[in-house]
């Protein structure tokens, strides 16, 4: 099978761990033990992964040296997905002993410059600051904010992905048996011009819905949403809560999930089982159990289902 798997913002920084180079480099050498049992089993493997937090590092440091020469998201998202698929493929690399060939693709992926989300910032990115820090800091910066948890964040526009121009060179890579990270932070976002030309984007795109149209458009056979939860529940945080073992893309459709966590997952996984594929969430280290079906929540294509249209 092709397994597409879209690593969290856990496998790279545990919630309330410094972002250090050090504790990054120690949740990925966890995360591509993961990953190289799927390598393992058979599977071909494309990795994607998210960049919320470094990308806000990065725009906090490039404000405080000298704010009117700050580089744009889209550079900075290019500066992330560089650092953090070396670290992914150096590791993944020796997790496998070395005998398989990995490679990281800067990641070009077009938006719609008329997306409702450049009018309404919703994407979290940064470090995590009480109200009064946060509010501090928005004001100082001109930052939009918003409440994440218990603590506060910077939010900025995430438009929905559209077109991945680099789509040829992935195939080309996966063609030579290539084991490809790429779509880092949900790919870079840019712009296509009238005259076809790209042009970047101050922005950041959901790593799941890029992952799912990734998926897709390489007509993957299986999607996995990896994360520090074993799935997705109903009614969650109540002692009804249960864990979702199954479902069609359109019961997928229908779940209310939270905005700020399981809403873009669920959708990104629906979307794409809707054309055939098998979409899991769950666990980083169940990754193999999500495949076989012991684990995760896993979202199954259904003939039958209005959502699903086929393959391709």
């Amino acid at each position: 099978m092709l397994v597409v798997a879209a690593l969290g913002g856990n496998a790279l920084l545990k919630r309330g761990e410094p972002l250090t180079a050090e504790n990054q480099r120690r949740n990925v050498r966890e995360a591509a033990v993961a990953l190289a049992r799927i390598v393992r089993a058979g599977h071909r493997l494309v990795v994607t992964h998210g960049n919320g937090p470094q990308v806000g590092l990065l725009a906090l440091q490039g404000a405080a040296y000298k704010p009117e020469e700050a580089y744009p998201l889209d550079v900075l998202g290019a500066e992330t997905g560089g650092m953090i698929g070396y670290i992914i493929e150096q590791e993944l690399e020796n997790a496998l002993d070395h005998d398989r060939a990995v490679a990281t693709l800067l990641t070009q992926i077009v938006v719609d410059p008329d997306d409702l989300a450049f009018r309404d910032p919703a994407k979290f990115i940064g470090p995590v600051y009480s109200r009064d820090e946060a509010e501090a800091r928005a004001k100082a910066a001109g930052w939009t904010i918003a409440q994440d948890g218990d603590k506060w964040r910077r939010v900025v526009p995430s438009p929905a992905p559209q077109e991945i121009p680099d789509m040829r060179v992935i195939r080309m890579l996966l063609e030579q048996d290539v084991i490809v990270i790429c779509g880092g932070g949900g790919g870079i976002p840019v712009l296509r011009r009238a005259d076809g030309s790209l042009i970047g984007i101050e922005a950041v795109i959901d790593k799941d819905a890029a992952s799912a149209l990734l998926a897709r458009e390489l007509e993957a056979d299986a999607l996995l949403l990896l994360t520090d939860v074993d799935g997705v529940y109903r009614d969650f945080g109540t002692d009804r809560q249960a864990r979702i073992d199954s479902l069609t893309p359109g019961e997928a459709f229908k779940l209310n999930l939270p905005a700020g966590s399981m809403g873009p997952k669920m959708l990104a996984a629906a979307r794409f089982a809707a054309y055939g594929g098998l979409a899991g969430i769950g666990r980083l280290d169940e990754a193999t159990d999500i495949l076989e079906g012991r684990a995760g929540t896993r979202v199954i294509p259904d003939a039958t289902d209005e959502g699903g249209s086929g393959r391709g």
